[in-house]
């Protein structure tokens, strides 16, 4: 919903639309930040306690945002959001690969992603309604008793299916991952104003990583099992999910922003324009998930990857005189491409793990995912603005999402072959 509200909320607050992007490329890249923490949290405590505390943080920040009176406010109800929405997408997927055998975990996670999907299907239109009948400060208000909802029956009805471990976090790991990954991330939007700070931004929080990693690998109880990335299919399969994540957020984020700027239409009709793709996402990754379980990925993600490029031609050629039917269909048929890739991607990495081991790995999954998704959608706002041109800006973004896609096609080419 935040996608296609933010030209009217940068107007309605007076800022850059650089700054406005960071209600959501903050909030994606938060939750890249946070999701470290979940493993942690999901083998320390009761799991019903996890879910209540995880619920209870997002109605804060919720109601934050229905208060809020400045932009800054604002985007700190965003970012209270992202730390539960962080933990709880992360909760959300070790449970389910956790409960459901291996050979089901392809159609299980196709469902888990036509929910997730579910979202963003009717988000943007929903959400250009409410901009033009009611104004952005619905989109909490009308959250809100919906989450308000979810914690009571939360509260009465979710079971308790695990028991805690006995496992001691260690704070320092938390405090320099979240240090690195703030300064590291925190950068990418710096580079435009500040060339020396934004590099100096990057390397202290690239040094601070690694030493993060260094620790992990020393410690008896990592906060992150960062190990697992030596699985060959755990460490590739995670790039090809990372890069159709950055296809995803880069195209959702800059088609809002170009039809209202440019083509001058209503947030109404911008929302309109991503309905159909994200309605075909959702339903293709309720039916790619069975026939992964039972052909497996190879031509799954290949035909996706190949239906993506394809889809792309009106996107890097985009015009004033583009029809709004032909970016809509296109759009539909870039979506199903990356549901044939992106579910398949997610059963794949995790088919060569042990179980003891799900809860990192999905911690170490998320967070790579997000933080590129929060990378693409800061980069592709950014590139769109440097040439005069908004349209040429926007190619130039467009051409960028699809050189991830062929670098996605590549790496899977590359897990196709047998390692010596």
């Amino acid at each position: 919903m935040m996608l296609t509200a933010l030209p009217v909320i940068q107007k309605a607050m007076h800022v850059s639309l650089n700054a406005a992007q960071w209600l959501t490329a903050g909030y994606t890249l938060l939750i890249g930040v946070i999701t470290p923490l979940s493993s942690n949290l999901y083998e320390k405590f009761r799991n019903r306690t996890v879910f209540l505390g995880i619920i209870t943080t997002f109605v804060l920040g919720t109601l934050l945002g229905c208060l809020a009176q400045n932009f800054l406010t604002l985007l700190l109800a965003r970012l209270v959001q992202a730390l539960a929405g962080g933990l709880l997408m992360s909760f959300q997927m070790t449970t389910m690969v956790s409960i459901y055998p291996p050979q089901k975990r392809g159609t299980i996670l196709g469902l888990s992603g036509l929910v997730v999907a579910f979202g963003p299907a009717i988000g943007p239109t929903l959400s250009g309604f409410i901009m033009t009948t009611l104004g952005w400060r619905y989109l909490f208000y009308l959250v809100l008793p919906l989450m308000v909802s979810i914690l009571i029956l939360g509260y009465i009805f979710f079971p308790n299916f695990k028991e805690p471990q006995d496992i001691k976090i260690d704070y320092l790991s938390v405090f320099i991952s979240l240090l690195g990954s703030s300064l590291a991330l925190g950068s990418l939007t710096v580079f435009q104003n500040n060339l020396a700070v934004a590099a100096t931004m990057l390397i202290s929080g690239l040094v601070i990583l690694y030493l993060f990693v260094r620790r992990q690998l020393k410690l008896e109880q990592p906060m992150l099992k960062v190990t697992i990335f030596k699985v060959r299919s755990f460490r590739l399969m995670t790039f090809v999910g990372m890069l159709a994540f950055v296809a995803l957020l880069g195209t959702e984020a800059m088609i809002p922003i170009y039809t209202q700027n440019v083509w001058g239409v209503s947030s109404m009709v911008s929302g309109l324009i991503l309905l159909p793709g994200a309605l075909c996402n959702a339903l293709a990754a309720a039916i790619v998930g069975p026939l992964y379980d039972k052909h497996g990925p190879k031509y799954l993600i290949i035909s996706g990857a190949i239906l993506m490029l394809i889809a792309s031609i009106p996107l890097v050629t985009i015009s004033k005189d583009t029809s709004i039917w032909v970016l809509t269909i296109f759009y539909s048929f870039r979506m199903i491409g990356n549901a044939m890739v992106f579910s398949p991607a997610m059963s794949e990495a995790f088919k060569a793990l042990q179980l003891r081991e799900i809860s990192h790995a999905t911690a170490l999954n998320n967070t790579l995912r997000q933080t590129s998704g929060a990378v693409a959608n800061t980069v592709v706002v950014v590139l769109a603005g440097i040439p005069a041109s908004f349209t040429v800006g926007t190619r130039l973004s467009m051409w960028v999402i699809v050189l991830a896609v062929v670098l996605m096609l590549g790496i899977f080419l590359q897990y196709l072959r047998k390692p010596a």
